[in-house]
């Protein structure tokens, strides 16, 4: 917002922002921004892991200083902002287990598929105020590929789902429970894809809000357990029929 203050004001959207008001000073905002990023960085290397922490630090830097300036170049800040938005459950991943393997990975991608349904089809009801704002949006600029990639990764949901059992990450229960979900919000890809209008844009949009926590909640219910893998594990490193030997004192 420090950066944004005078395309803000142009926008009836962010015309209220607090910095564009005057309600805080520039200075205070960045002491503000400051105060929780660094802190923030600090807590998740030491109290959880490094490799969190660099993702932390890592997404701060791109959020500000490739994302925002890229909204006023090129539409391809669709496309870092998505990455953006697809870290945070990265993170959660590597906290738990501390590494970046399939299952952070798989997270990811659904987070990344999921925005592009998600803000295209809010970008399209804003095309008049990105347009006054100088903002690059897909919508303003490429009216027809803003809707395509929506359905697009609207499909790409379902086949990300199929993906999940195949890394051993859920049960196959989860693509069959939430491949309803997937077809709704494909369908109203689509219609958003034929129609263009602010009709199947509102649709589209609403349906994300709660499409993403519905399939994130169906995940976590069809999601394998530690031992199940580690009795797997067990089976094919040969030690099946194995006895525990208990000593007592």
């Amino acid at each position: 917002q420090f950066f944004e203050v005078p395309f803000d004001s142009n926008m009836n959207r962010t015309k209220n922002r607090p910095l564009v008001r005057g309600q805080i000073s520039p200075l205070l905002a960045v002491c503000f921004a400051a105060s929780c990023g660094v802190p923030g960085i600090a807590l998740l290397t030491l109290g959880v892991n490094p490799l969190t922490g660099a993702l932390g630090a890592f997404n701060i830097f791109l959020y500000t200083c490739c994302y925002t300036p890229m909204k006023r170049m090129s539409i391809a800040n669709t496309w870092v902002g998505a990455v953006v938005g697809a870290i945070p459950p990265v993170m959660g991943w590597t906290a738990a287990t501390g590494s970046l393997d399939a299952g952070a990975l798989l997270l990811g991608g659904i987070l990344y598929s999921w925005q592009f349904p998600h803000f295209n089809a809010l970008s399209w009801g804003l095309r008049e105020d990105y347009s006054r704002g100088g903002y690059c949006m897909m919508s303003v600029t490429h009216p027809g590929l803003c809707r395509r990639v929506a359905l697009r990764h609207c499909l790409a949901l379902i086949g990300l789902s199929t993906v999940a059992p195949v890394l051993d990450i859920t049960t196959w229960t989860f693509p069959v429970i939430s491949l309803p979900i997937n077809l709704y919000i494909s369908y109203l890809g689509f219609r958003f894809y034929r129609d263009a209008d602010r009709s199947s844009s509102r649709k589209l949009f609403f349906c994300s809000l709660w499409h993403l926590p519905m399939l994130l909640l169906v995940m976590f219910t069809c999601k394998k357990s530690f031992l199940e893998k580690e009795d797997k594990g067990d089976l094919l490193g040969g030690n099946h029929g194995r006895a525990m030997e208990i000593r007592l004192p």
